[in-house]
């Protein structure tokens, strides 16, 4: 029976301990298409991607562990403002949504938000000022920057999905799209029928990514700041861009 007391004897040291020095768990919430930053595969429960890699080894500095909930982005989203989730990645930060999260500091990663044509390029790379008198399409419970969906002089049409959107921009529902370069490109590889269909002919800019922090969940303003000395320390002993460049060497065609 010594083993017996030996355990009981653990969890009951284990229980003493201060909060600090516990391993802790937090579960999070990771969109569940968005590939091949984070996004869902048949036959496993864990979310795919850069994202959750990056997201896990921060914490793990830290000594926290996580578990990820894997939803629509639009979902997890609410799930966190509402503070059901203590946090969803991958959001973007802007003018609507800056005061409903905690942010970190760092980003977790940038991504270009590209414009795609039916047409290959010509000349000049294409800006957002190209788009004005024109129809852009954009994923519904995407955040796009605010000077775009503010901007009076373009229409904007909803797709459900960027799979949707890039169907919509081939059929000629729309004269441009607006979606993540590396996503896209994904995705047409993915979708044979779309090749030489949809191309990228500019960018608006670079977009940076967050995890964005419940400001209604108990421990979002904690784990917000745990989480941005994660992301330091994998900056500062390089691991950060290790994971990086292997992440982009994976992307090669």
């Amino acid at each position: 029976m010594r083993w017996v007391w030996s355990w009981v004897f653990a969890c009951a040291w284990s229980a003493g301990l201060p909060t600090s020095l516990r391993a802790e768990t937090v579960t999070v919430g990771a969109e569940d298409a968005w590939a091949p930053y984070a996004y869902a595969m048949a036959g496993q429960s864990e979310p795919q991607g850069l994202a959750p890699q990056l997201v896990r080894a921060a914490f793990e500095t830290q000594g926290v562990q996580v578990r990820f909930k894997v939803l629509p982005f639009s979902r997890c989203l609410h799930e966190a403002e509402v503070g059901h989730l203590v946090g969803c990645f991958d959001t973007t930060r802007t003018t609507e949504n800056q005061a409903a999260f905690h942010w970190h500091a760092t980003p977790l990663f940038q991504e270009e938000l590209g414009i795609f044509s039916r047409r290959a390029p010509a000349g000049r790379a294409l800006t957002q000022a190209d788009l004005v008198g024109h129809t852009v399409g954009i994923t519904v419970g995407y955040t796009y920057p605010t000077s775009f969906m503010r901007h009076p002089g373009i229409r904007r049409e909803v797709a459900v999905s960027d799979v949707n959107l890039l169907r919509m921009l081939a059929a000629g529902r729309v004269d441009y799209i607006l979606v993540n370069t590396l996503p896209a490109r994904h995705l047409v590889r993915q979708m044979p029928t779309l090749q030489n269909k949809v191309w990228r002919v500019g960018a608006i800019g670079m977009d940076s990514f967050w995890l964005s922090f419940s400001k209604l969940h108990p421990d979002g303003e904690r784990l917000c700041g745990v989480f941005e000395k994660g992301l330091q320390s994998l900056l500062a002993n390089g691991q950060y861009q290790r994971m990086l460049a292997d992440f982009h060497r994976t992307q090669q065609p």
